[in-house]
């Protein structure tokens, strides 16, 4: 496989707060890649960094081999790479379609050039098609405050579609979802990884992970403990130590013994 995405030596630090120390992995194309740890274990504090929103003290981050360290969120965005937050970001008195509207309008000036504008009837148009695909054109004259957590989080996900990014940076996409929209949002993120795109999930459900993801790297006190498939991370004694004290017991309850049991059997 080719890599997509390389992170080497990364430290960010907030004062006295170490918040990544030396974090070292690879995403590769056409990958589902998760990224799970411990609270305060670095996660976000990497993903601002990938996408821009953060400067790293020390080391590098390259696309397809080219260094995109520090470069800002416009430029990372025009290169191809989206993220999604793990707050979902809507104007609730709008209507459902007017936040696709809105979306792409600041998309576009982020792209400029590189995304041609198919105007606002075009863009009416593709906002309903990604509407439909994650399962919420039905409420696309609502008013975002009204819909429910999961659905905003559909929502945030097909405005980000709105650029077609080739890279995807999942934020805790499932957080706070129902059992049955996490259903539809795994569907959806496998779908997205069959027509190409490279998708990096940071998650602490683990049941979800597990069922999604080619390949997971576990983060621990800010660094890269391990990257493997998901049956080798559910097994690994490091991550038993690190992310849940060591016992199996307590793996089980957090869900890693059902999602990787779930991965082995071939649900992707």
């Amino acid at each position: 496989m080719t890599a997509l995405l390389e992170v080497s030596g990364i430290e960010k630090s907030f004062g006295g707060i170490r918040a990544l120390n030396g974090c070292t992995f690879t995403v590769e194309k056409g990958m589902i890649h998760g990224l799970i740890g411990p609270n305060g274990s670095g996660k976000t504090t990497l993903f601002n960094v990938l996408t821009g929103y953060e400067n790293p003290d020390a080391g590098d981050i390259r696309l397809e081999g080219t260094v995109i360290t520090g470069i800002g969120p416009g430029k990372v965005f025009r290169l191809g790479v989206g993220r999604t937050f793990q707050l979902t970001r809507v104007f609730t008195r709008l209507s459902v379609l007017d936040n696709m509207l809105i979306a792409a309008q600041h998309q576009h000036k982020w792209l400029r050039s590189a995304l041609r504008s198919p105007g606002q009837g075009g863009e009416r148009a593709k906002a309903m098609e990604l509407l439909d695909f994650v399962g919420i054109a039905r409420l696309a004259e609502l008013e975002a405050g009204s819909l429910s957590y999961g659905q905003r989080k559909l929502l945030e996900l097909a405005y980000l579609l709105m650029a077609d990014p080739d890279v995807l940076l999942l934020d805790e996409p499932a957080g706070g979802v129902n059992p049955t929209l996490i259903n539809q949002l795994a569907d959806k993120i496998k779908e997205l990884n069959a027509a190409g795109k490279t998708i990096l999930v940071v998650e602490h459900n683990m049941e979800f992970v597990m069922g999604i993801c080619d390949r997971i790297t576990v983060m621990h006190q800010g660094r890269a403990l391990l990257t493997d498939v998901p049956a080798a991370v559910r097994s690994d004694p490091r991550v038993l130590d690190a992310y849940l004290g060591g016992t199996e017991d307590e793996l089980e309850d957090e869900g890693l013994q059902a999602g990787a049991a779930q991965a082995e059997g071939g649900s992707k």
